[in-house]
């Protein structure tokens, strides 16, 4: 009915489909073509529903489907548009957007006068989480108390009797029929109850704006987006509003789970959900884009060379597909000195931390840049080890090498082996001026390899030796 469209508004028929029937009359609307949108749930995806002509498909709350049910979706028609709404994609998505399979587009505006919910993880206390319901009891607002399994209710709704007998409470969980939930929700939104005791069905679509105030039971066996989107009940108002993830009194947690809760303590701010789901694809593993895994690492060739070659074939892709017209972006020279280059766990005991160390190391190439991180290593943990100067030591050289078009270096006591990228080199009149002055300590062999003798029987000698001769080798490559 809005006059900026120049239509008519019975062209726009809405058709509601749900797992409870489909209307016959429906069915036939949509294979005719009759009905313009189709708001459904997972009955569409029965093997009798038919499209004359699909070309947009939006998938709220995506992180909710299996890959199965996805996989369906976009089989009803090969060239769909597709697009999927979520505050916390699940690895596997999050992995195919960041890869470039999928564009992204993050909404990090929140609303106007929104306030950020503060979040507190503690083992479980009687007595905060009484003046936390209380609290909010007198300040006229409600409260949600979340509890992971049905069991827990009952043991959970006596202590609200014995602890809290101020507030009246209502219970709601996904075992009661449709209309007693429906008619508990009603009651509790109508603010006939303080405090709705219930699972994860609160967890998407409740919008109760007087409700500021979460407890939640056994945080530790929530999933790091679930506690986020359980989060995400309160605070939809312009009262500030808080968030108790308890645990059970002198029982440790997991590392997984203490991982989760100190990412969503940390992290309270408004629209955080990308920044979650990223640490959550850290904990988790970004899973596998070819069957039906959400999560999980890829054991078979490691998270980091699958990430490149995905990179690749994307890449390749979207050049045509073919060999011959994808050109690598980037190459890396292969350098073995013999020499030990490790951050060792002794240095840096967190495997996590270790691993984006190296991450950060792997994208620096001057010295510059390597001398400031190893500056930062020893404000951070100390006096560099060994091994970690072998290896700045080594990431000079494999810089040096890059900008000479070196693409594999061997060095050993008595000498070293230099390959060129596709035996060429960027200024081959230079190269032999530098093989003429050397004398007798270099020469090209007939496979095109450049061999120079030295003694370097000392590794701290080789590395310096190294260093030298390649950043003179890349020196003569950009002249």
């Amino acid at each position: 009915k809005n006059p900026a469209f120049d239509v008519t508004p019975a062209k726009y028929i809405t058709g509601i489909i749900t797992e409870k029937g489909i209307i016959k009359a429906n069915k036939e609307e949509m294979r005719t073509g009759t009905l313009d949108i189709v708001i459904g749930t997972h009955a569409l995806l029965a093997k009798n529903i038919e499209f004359r002509s699909l070309g947009l498909l939006i998938v709220d709350e995506e992180q909710h489907f299996g890959v199965g049910h996805k996989e369906k979706l976009k089989a009803l028609k090969l060239d769909v548009h597709v697009l999927t709404l979520t505050a916390t994609p699940i690895p596997r998505t999050l992995q195919m957007a960041m890869s470039g399979i999928r564009d992204l587009s993050l909404i990090a505006t929140p609303p106007v006068d929104r306030l950020a919910i503060r979040t507190f993880v503690m083992p479980f206390d009687q007595v905060v989480v009484r003046e936390a319901l209380l609290r909010e009891h007198y300040r006229g607002g409600q409260s949600f108390y979340v509890c992971p399994r049905v069991s827990d209710l009952e043991e959970t709704a006596q202590f609200l009797r014995d602890y809290v007998p101020e507030v009246k409470f209502i219970i709601a969980h996904g075992q009661m029929a449709p209309s007693v939930i429906e008619d508990v929700m009603t009651a509790f939104y109508d603010r006939r109850y303080d405090v709705l005791l219930s699972t994860t069905i609160i967890e998407s679509g409740i919008d109760i704006p007087t409700a500021n105030t979460m407890i939640i039971h056994r945080a530790d066996m929530f999933g790091l987006s679930q506690l986020y989107q359980l989060r995400g009940r309160v605070g939809r108002s312009k009262i500030r509003a808080y968030a108790y993830l308890t645990t059970r009194p002198g029982k440790r947690l997991n590392e997984n789970a203490e991982k989760r809760l100190q990412v969503l303590s940390a992290l309270d701010t408004l629209g955080a959900g990308f920044t979650i789901a990223s640490h959550d694809m850290d904990i988790r593993g970004a899973g596998n884009l070819l069957g039906d895994q959400q999560s999980g690492h890829i054991r078979e060739v490691g998270v980091e060379l699958y990430q490149k070659m995905l990179e690749e074939a994307v890449a390749k892709a979207k050049a045509g597909g073919g060999d011959e017209d994808f050109t690598e972006l980037d190459w890396s020279p292969v350098i073995n000195l013999g020499a030990t280059v490790m951050i060792p766990e002794k240095y840096v005991p967190d495997l996590t931390q270790r691993m984006a160390l190296y991450r950060r190391l792997a994208d620096l190439d001057t010295r510059e840049d390597i001398d400031a991180y190893c500056a930062e290593l020893i404000d951070r943990f100390g006096p560099l080890p060994s091994e970690v100067k072998q290896l700045a030591a080594i990431m000079i050289i494999k810089g040096n090498s890059k900008r000479a078009g070196i693409v594999k270096l061997e060095a050993g006591p008595k000498g070293v082996v230099i390959s060129f990228k596709d035996d060429k080199f960027a200024n081959p009149a230079g190269l032999i001026e530098f093989i003429s002055n050397s004398g007798k300590t270099a020469k090209v062999r007939p496979d095109h390899k450049l061999v120079y003798f030295l003694s370097m029987t000392k590794i701290n000698v080789r590395l310096k030796t190294m260093a030298s001769l390649t950043r003179k080798l890349a020196n003569i490559a950009a002249a």
